[in-house]
């Protein structure tokens, strides 16, 4: 009974400690969640570009989820404002996508 305990709690601080870093709102197990980064006085255009980013069991990240690297991908200079969407499924898989509206 003891090593099942000390086994489920070595798992639920794995699992919390690499979440803990998502967002705002996390969920231990899962988490797909929208939330807003930042807004300016320009109007909100019709172009909407996106970028992304990747880490795998916290041991591989590629990507590149900058305002910029997504402003570019839809060629917008003038931004409205900016979302991130960040995704996880028991911390092991994470992935965050930057998207910038504007014009």
């Amino acid at each position: 009974m003891k090593k099942v305990f000390k086994t489920l709690a070595i798992v639920a601080v794995l699992a919390l400690s690499s979440c803990g870093a998502i967002a705002p709102t996390y969920g231990g197990l899962y988490t797909d969640v929208t939330e807003a980064k930042t807004a300016t006085s320009n109007v909100v255009g019709n172009k909407v570009g996106s970028a992304s980013a990747t880490n795998v069991l916290g041991i591989v990240a590629v990507g590149d989820a900058s305002i910029n690297a997504a402003a570019k991908s839809a060629g917008i200079k003038k931004i409205s404002h900016v979302d991130t969407k960040k995704l996880s499924v028991l911390g092991l898989f994470t992935n965050t996508t930057t998207f910038v509206y504007g014009e």
